[in-house]
């Protein structure tokens, strides 16, 4: 029983941190007319890349969570341009999946995000909705390149 659990923890300790991340590695966000093209970078818990992911819904719309923070559906009103981000996301050692959510960033009261159901990733499909952000999800756009207005 000691050796079963003694491989065990070696398996876990010795997979490669990569295969057990299920977030993405990078991000580009392009605007209206081609405009955009700003990177972000970091991982899923921290820096512009786990600011923008946490603070757009990203995890909540695409694995779904509890108690479930999306919308029922688009928000009402004008919602101003939208820009794509196309996250990458390690599937395993030798692949990766896209998956593109749409930010509205000079929506009011607030940025509003929406991701496309049905988006492959791992052995599942996106859950996908929408989500009304916070306040920081604009100032984090701003700080990657966004204007203000």
């Amino acid at each position: 029983m000691r050796r079963l659990i003694l491989l065990l923890a070696l398996a876990v300790l010795t997979t490669p941190s990569q295969a057990l991340g299920k977030g993405p590695s990078a991000a580009t966000m392009d605007g209206p007319g081609g405009g955009g093209g700003i990177t972000f970078s970091g991982d899923e818990g921290s820096g512009p890349l786990g600011n923008l992911t946490q603070q757009s819904g990203w995890f909540a719309a695409v694995f779904g969570q509890e108690p479930n923070p999306m919308i029922a559906s688009r928000p009402k009103g004008e919602l101003g341009p939208r820009y794509t981000v196309t996250y990458t996301v390690p599937t395993d050692m030798n692949r990766t999946v896209t998956i593109r959510q749409d930010i509205y960033p000079y929506a009011s009261p607030g940025p509003v995000t929406y991701v496309a159901p049905g988006q492959p990733i791992f052995d599942m499909q996106t859950r996908g909705g929408w989500f009304q952000a916070g306040p920081d999800l604009k100032k984090t756009l701003v700080a990657a390149g966004l204007p203000e207005t």
